[in-house]
């Protein structure tokens, strides 16, 4: 077996059973390509600084590029034996150039360097993340926009409030991704700080120039605490967190989706390519990729909470138990943009009935807040205009009547000052339409946050 590249202080090898549970090479070789992207910025800057001769510099650059072309070409097995990406990649180098390879970890820790590759990794994973939200959001301003005069009913404790549209509902769903690309993006800030050059834990006494390797890996800042930055995983764990609150958002609206789809709402088709069947019964159409998505909620959650338990009792600085971090952010970022994906597919496929959402919407007394506010503008307290409206209601439940059905004598025993104006008060159209300042369903008002929302998507 080939020595450890560390190996100089150790008598024997280690256990075979505790080299593959020690070992991270199974899971951290996603980051073969910020590993080598952090290998020759650190080369460059040492050559650059003098610290190893510049053709030692040069040959590993030019090493550490084929080592790339080699892994992406699949002639690369990783070893167990080298624990992780960064010994398998110096490994690979040293094979290749010889001597000059053994230089490049000169001034360099796996503490930092680990650190540094993470970061590159999760700046991307965050600019891929926001990629695929904005994609999303497109999605549904475009729904949105067919939809402004499409009336449905809107719920509390979900039970039949008021009147709205199906734009501003499906609205009501982009803030809440919009929010999640801000959070991300925000995230981002605090991620883009290179640590390399924090050495194990207390820097290093060669004169390495930090801004330049900051510049060539394209960091904005540099870390100012070499303890801090080489046991921060803040990071990886506000991404999880940004996550968690978007799978959360995913999991409300998937199950307005199921609703929606059932057989006792009926107002929403699912596409079959975003829908399975029953093994026994024939007539299932069965939401499941919607069911799925719910469920992957509280595995992005368990990821959150697998990374805060983790870092919680750390002391400073570097300790193994932070080779943890990596398997649950990955699959908090494949759950979250396979999901994503697979939602922006599914609502660009799906079909709402207008037709049943209008004639819901009719129903279950959701113009009752516009017949108390009617009688209000003409001068009734509110209080009072809310009783009379309680009191009609009551009424048309045991006549099963809807309040519009009612004649004006009949509304007349209950508010004798009601007049014929009342009814074109209490439709539908009145109810939305006059609901038209700034965040209501008014299709006038979502049109301009439609546009205001796709000119804000173009920030991103």
């Amino acid at each position: 077996m080939k020595g450890k590249l560390w190996g100089g202080r150790f008598e024997k090898g280690t256990d075979e059973f505790a080299e593959g549970f020690h070992s991270s090479i199974g899971f951290d070789s996603r980051l073969y390509r910020q590993d080598v992207q952090g290998s020759i910025a650190h080369a460059k800057m040492l050559g650059k600084c003098g610290i190893i001769p510049q053709q030692d510099a040069d040959a590993i650059v030019s090493g550490l590029q084929d080592v790339l072309a080699d892994i992406e070409a699949g002639k690369v097995e990783f070893s167990v034996q080298d624990e992780d990406i960064h010994m398998n990649v110096e490994r690979l180098l040293i094979e290749k150039i010889g001597e000059a390879g053994k230089r490049l970890h000169t001034g360099r820790s796996r503490n930092d360097q680990v650190a540094t590759d993470f970061r590159l990794y999760m700046k991307q994973a965050i600019d891929d993340t926001v990629k695929c939200l904005k994609g999303l959001c497109v999605v549904l301003t475009d729904i949105a926009a067919d939809n402004t005069g499409t009336i449905m009913p809107a719920y509390t404790h979900l039970q039949k409030a008021q009147p709205t549209t199906l734009a501003h509902w499906v609205m009501a769903y982009f803030e809440m991704f919009y929010r999640d690309m801000g959070r991300l993006f925000d995230c981002r800030k605090r991620t883009d700080v290179m640590p390399l050059g924090s050495g194990a834990l207390c820097a290093t006494t060669y004169p390495l120039d930090r801004q330049y390797a900051a510049d060539e890996l394209g960091f904005a800042n540099i870390s100012s605490n070499s303890l801090d930055a080489v046991s921060d995983r803040d990071f990886a764990l506000e991404y999880l967190s940004c996550a968690s609150i978007c799978m959360m958002h995913f999991s409300r609206l998937c199950e307005e989706l199921i609703l929606f789809s059932s057989n006792e709402f009926g107002v929403l088709r699912l596409d079959d390519a975003y829908s399975t069947g029953s093994s026994i019964m024939p007539q299932k159409k069965n939401p499941d990729i919607a069911e799925l998505i719910r469920g992957k909620t509280g595995r992005v959650y368990g990821d959150l909470t697998t990374l805060l338990t983790v870092m919680k009792g750390l002391p400073l600085a570097y300790n193994k138990d932070m080779q943890e971090d990596k398997e649950c952010v990955f699959d908090a970022i494949d759950t979250l943009q396979s999901c994503i994906q697979v939602m922006t597919g599914m609502l660009q496929t799906s079909v709402f009935d207008q037709d049943k959402l209008y004639a819901s919407a009719g129903l279950g007394f959701t113009n009752a807040t516009d017949a108390a506010d009617y009688f209000v503008k003409h001068g009734m307290p509110f209080r009072d205009a809310h009783e009379v409206i309680g009191k009609i209601v009551l009424h048309c439940e045991r006549e099963g009547k809807a309040i519009s059905d009612l004649s004006l004598a009949e509304l007349k025993a209950f508010a004798p000052d009601v007049r014929d104006d009342f009814y074109q008060a209490i439709s539908l159209e009145t109810c939305v339409g006059s609901r038209n300042i700034m965040g209501g369903p008014a299709p006038e008002t979502v049109q301009e946050h439609i546009e205001r929302s796709k000119n804000l998507l173009r920030l991103f």
